[in-house]
């Protein structure tokens, strides 16, 4: 047996892993991440250093992992997609050599690559990410920085429900050097703090490489969306409708969701983050889809609320003519200067006043019984992205915009109204004076959504055996 294990471990060695071919071209470009650090780096205050780490792995199941996710911190900074990674960013040139910055990648491992997949090394760093001082994390421990002369070490929250694998260079042992090098006990909130901020800064304001990238990612996902009222049925399962939207994100590119898909009828469409999507009927219902693609890591965040049978009730129409009220009103205030807190404040306006209207509520106050969360959040490498939420719109911000009505049965108002969820989720650019509707390629109005549902899908033709 060890014979058989050493020759194995032999022929694995001189094993070559082929580069991927036919892969997209239309990521970010290096130039883009080494613009990102050098901003990082005019933020940073005299005599500091940077600490980014990769995200950890997570077990999906026994001894299969979840599809790895990067930090996007760690993404926007690097382009480096793999765990087990560490950025260095230096405000003032150190060493000799007069470097700013130094990324500690997994090692290649033919042998691991055979299973997992290709890794980046030392020399990809290098040539595809722009990195003149790579190294492998297993020379982190002995890369000579002495922390204690920094007068700020910037860092953000250190995960602390990890386990180390046996190498010692897995994100856990790099922490633990990290934390050794650098004296830390107890993590700094000041430094985290200032981390924070400064990655706030960056990532809300949209640069014109990311803002083609989200206009892909929207106009991607209004695509799935239009399909999904076409094809859509009372005898359509939620499983089917979420399916019918992987499918086309995936058919443009799009390497998945940006978050789980909430795809819930009827009571289900009242449940804020519902994400069973097992119902196996519509019947008559409402049909809430909050839905958005992830392409090359920015994710779009669409919803649209459509009748299974094509055609709205009375109650329903009403309900979702008040959402969508609610947001041409706060979409009149999306420019430059509007206090974020202000699309909140009028979409609830709008909401509180119409739901006394129609004797669904009589105590302002209870609005939020039936609009319980904000009105918009930023959106971009994270679904929830980061940014200044106590701030004002700035050009280039990239918002939602996205009012709701949920009405869950037994709810004390009139039994008509039981049952109806509503949501409304548009994806907007801010302009100087205005904004842009990036996902205005999807209906909104109750007519077109109509127009749209009478119309035939390609899904609607497709047969399938019997199983």
């Amino acid at each position: 047996m060890k014979q058989f294990l050493l020759l194995f471990t032999l022929l694995i060695s001189a094993v070559h892993i082929h580069a991927q071919e036919n892969l997209p071209t239309d990521y970010l470009s290096k130039e883009f991440h080494k613009g990102r650090r050098e901003a990082f780096r005019n933020m940073m205050p005299a005599n500091s250093v940077a600490v980014v780490f990769s995200y950890p792995e997570r077990v999906f199941s026994k001894d299969v992992n979840y599809n790895f996710h990067q930090n996007p911190d760690m993404y926007y900074l690097t382009g480096y997609k793999e765990p087990d990674g560490v950025l260095l960013l230096f405000k003032e040139p150190q060493g000799t050599e007069k470097y700013t910055e130094v990324l500690f990648v997994r090692e290649r491992n033919a042998a691991r690559e055979i299973w997992t997949g290709r890794r980046l090394g030392v020399e990809g760093a290098k040539s595809k990410l722009g990195f003149s001082n790579a190294y492998n994390g297993n020379n982190f421990n002995a890369f000579k920085i002495d922390f204690k002369k920094f007068d700020k070490i910037i860092y953000d929250k250190i995960p602390t429900d990890l386990e180390g694998n046996k190498s010692g260079f897995d994100l856990f042992g790099l922490l633990q050097i990290f934390k050794s090098k650098a004296e830390i006990t107890n993590e700094n909130e000041a430094s985290i703090k200032l981390f924070s901020s400064i990655t706030n800064a960056l990532r809300e304001i949209k640069t014109p490489e990311e803002m083609e990238l989200m206009r892909k990612t929207v106009k991607l996902s209004c695509v799935a969306h239009n399909e999904v009222m076409k094809a859509v049925g009372p005898d359509m399962s939620e499983n089917e409708a979420d399916g019918i939207h992987a499918y086309i994100h995936r058919k443009y590119g799009a390497e998945g969701e940006g978050y789980p898909p909430i795809v819930g009828v009827g009571a289900n469409g009242c449940i804020l983050h519902y994400g069973e999507n097992n119902s196996t009927k519509m019947d008559n219902q409402l049909l809430l889809m909050d839905v958005g693609s992830e392409y090359h890591g920015y994710s779009a965040d669409v919803t649209r609320t459509i009748p299974a049978n094509g055609k709205f009730t009375e109650e329903q129409k009403a309900i979702y003519q008040l959402v969508y009220d609610a947001q041409e009103e706060v979409f009149k205030i999306c420019k430059e200067g509007t206090r974020i807190q202000d699309l909140n404040t009028r979409s609830r306006e709008v909401i509180t006043a119409g739901l006394i209207k129609l004797g669904i509520i009589t105590d302002p106050q209870d609005s939020r019984i039936y609009y319980p969360h904000g009105c918009s959040h930023f959106l971009g490498l994270d679904v929830h992205d980061k940014g200044n939420y106590g701030g004002n719109l700035k050009e280039n911000m990239i918002l939602t915009v996205e009012p709701g009505i949920y009405i869950p049965a037994n709810s004390k108002c009139d039994k008509k109204w039981w049952n109806i969820g509503v949501r409304i989720e548009d994806d907007i650019a801010i302009k100087k004076d205005s904004y842009e509707n990036l996902s205005a390629e999807s209906p909104r109005k109750w007519e077109d959504v109509e127009k749209m549902a009478a119309q035939k899908s390609t899904f609607n033709e497709m047969k399938f055996p019997k199983i």
